[in-house]
């Protein structure tokens, strides 16, 4: 880095919110000359009577500086008052609050963003440990009880999972809100599929827009310029690693790329309450809930609930919730027993019921709450609804001679190749609640006389939910945008199913996505296939019934969430003609978590 790396640290009072605010403070990493910059937050008082603080951290890109009524103006209008602060930053929480309620907040830049110097690559075992070693610095500080706590959405979740396998001194509890757990499966490539859409998004808006070095930031109203100094676009460029450019070079989890970014959540071991969205289905949601699964905490909780991604962090009920956990693993204050086993319900889950419509608040929170003690539910009882060759779904075994469904290869939202298969009307009320997996046997063939090898075929599943008239009934997605039940999603050259993985179930497959594991399909060859659809929960009413849709490309409701990158989809390797076959010994199935009353 050509800059100098200097102090360029300042503090002031703030007597109307009764904060003292110390900014760009260096915090000094081992076998670096680089620090990480934070912003900390104190209540006054304390400041003043040297009184020591739990204090709660977030690490990432977006600026600890950028203010959230510039970052999206307008979801800052429409979050709590009581969250709402000169100092509130994008899926952070708001200071002043906290402040006020006896912590210190620590928010610091990751390496390479805002004003901290470094190379940039993001969502790194490099900048996981940076992370520990500042959760280690703040655990050491004379105003610090030594304790430190995790809250935040999305990014501010994913590195919560990340650093908390490395137990770093002084982490005492995690909320994970709302954070993939799994760097491949979660985000990048769903069932091996890359997931393009979103990222170049993310890169573009949030990303590159921060880093260390860019001018005119605060011309743009997008934080600080950097204090010591711009850097040119060609020194940037060797200062960052593109994810927008790595997820289309590499395909396997072993690929040194991947590999890098990956850990064990059973590493985890300090308290957690994961959060999860039953809307986000192209995100976080499988994240939470496999996170939660595995580790190995002592006392760890899930959480579901709806609504868009932005806002219910917010909620004021939810804030509440997380001052109670923090409160009890960081004060040793616990109103609501978190610290003993059995007094609060392992998992909260939220009833989808009928059709409240969507990005509506005020019609999600009449959605009733229920508690359980597991996930998956014990009383489960797995359930298989076949696939028929007239498009129907019914919990009886179809039996037919040979035939075959076929439909159009490399379909996309705008142009939908896909099959549909429709449940007859529920007779009774019908809760499904857990991770489905969808059983076919399919096969791929050339649309022409051309040959091409090796072929492959892209699996993009879809549950959707329909009332008594025929309509569907709609979810809120990430940005208020509606969404089906859930999605899932293969690439058939990644069928092989690890089943003596320790993670591996006969309701959730597991999949290494190793090089190794890669199996080109060979034309007109049939394949039994294994599909992971995404964890949910909907309750289905008398008259309403179920859509299982098949398809080779994204349909309704799939979002930010795209599949598109023809390097990734090579019409050469993808295109033709997609098979679904039915006959002797051929089931095509959906297997459903069927709740017993």
């Amino acid at each position: 880095m050509p800059n100098k790396i200097r102090d360029i640290s300042e503090s002031w009072e703030d007597v109307d919110n009764d904060i003292f605010i110390e900014k760009n403070v260096s915090i000094p990493m081992k076998d670096s000359a680089y620090p990480i910059r934070c912003n900390i937050y104190r209540p006054l008082e304390a400041k003043k009577s040297d009184s020591p603080l739990p204090a709660i951290m977030t690490y990432g890109p977006y600026g600890k500086d950028i203010p959230y009524s510039k970052f999206n103006p307008s979801s800052f209008a429409e979050i709590h008052q009581s969250q709402r602060s000169r100092y509130s930053a994008w899926e952070t929480p708001n200071p002043v609050f906290w402040c006020r309620h006896g912590y210190a907040v620590v928010r610091c830049d990751e390496r390479g963003f805002g004003q901290s110097p470094g190379y940039l690559d993001s969502m790194s075992a490099d900048t996981a440990d940076l992370f520990c070693q500042a959760i280690e610095w703040v655990a050491q500080q004379p105003w610090s009880t030594d304790k430190v706590g995790l809250l935040g959405v999305s990014y501010f979740a994913g590195t919560q999972w990340r650093v908390a396998a490395r137990a770093p001194r002084g982490l005492a509890c995690i909320i994970p809100w709302e954070g993939m757990s799994d760097y491949y499966r979660d985000r990048c490539r769903h069932g091996g599929i890359l997931s393009d859409h979103f990222i170049r998004l993310w890169w573009q808006r949030q990303v590159i827009t921060n880093q260390y070095g860019l001018p005119g930031r605060a011309a743009r109203q997008w934080g600080d310029d950097t204090i010591e100094g711009d850097l040119p676009e060609a020194e940037r460029q060797k200062n960052r690693c593109d994810q927008t450019v790595d997820n289309v070079l590499h395909h396997f989890r072993d690929e040194p790329y991947y590999a890098s970014r990956d850990f064990r959540v059973e590493d985890i071991h300090v308290p957690l309450l994961s959060v999860a969205n039953l809307g986000g289905i192209g995100l976080h949601l499988r994240g939470n809930v496999l996170g939660y699964m595995f580790a190995e905490s002592k006392f760890k909780y899930l959480r579901f609930i709806v609504g868009r991604h932005d806002l219910p962090f917010y909620y004021e009920a939810e804030v509440e919730l997380q001052r109670s956990f923090l409160d009890a693993w960081l004060k040793n204050e616990d109103r609501a027993g978190w610290t003993e086993h059995g007094k609060v319900a392992p998992v909260s889950l939220v009833l989808r019921t009928g059709n409240v419509g969507y990005n509506d608040e005020e019609t999600e929170r009449s959605l009733v709450r229920r508690e359980e003690m597991e996930w998956p539910i014990a009383r489960t009882k797995y359930t298989r609804y076949y696939l028929t060759s007239d498009n129907r779904l019914q919990p009886e075994r179809f039996e037919c001679d040979s035939v075959r469904m076929t439909y159009p290869a490399l379909g996309t939202v705008e142009a939908q190749h896909k099959l549909q298969f429709f449940t007859s009307p529920f007779e009774t009320e019908t809760e499904i609640t857990g991770h489905i997996v969808a059983h076919l046997c399919v096969s791929v063939s050339s649309a022409t006389e051309t040959e091409v090898v090796p072929w492959d075929m892209d699996l993009f599943v879809t549950m959707r939910h329909l009332d008594a008239t025929g309509a569907e009934i709609l979810y809120t997605g990430t940005v208020g945008d509606p969404v089906p039940v859930v999605k899932g999603w293969l690439r058939c050259s990644l069928r092989k199913v690890q089943s003596d993985h320790s993670r591996h179930r006969h309701y959730l497959p597991y999949r290494e996505y190793f090089s190794a594991d890669e199996e080109p399909m060979v034309a007109d060859a049939i394949y039994e296939v294994d599909v992971e659809v995404w964890p949910t929960s909907v309750v289905v009413t008398p008259g309403h019934r179920l859509i299982f849709e098949v398809s080779s490309g994204d349909t309704d409701g799939t979002g930010l969430f795209r599949h598109v990158d023809q390097t990734d989809r090579d019409p050469r390797r993808f295109a033709g003609l997609n098979h679904i076959h039915f006959g002797k010994d051929r089931d095509n199935y959906i297997q459903l978590p069927i709740i017993r009353n």
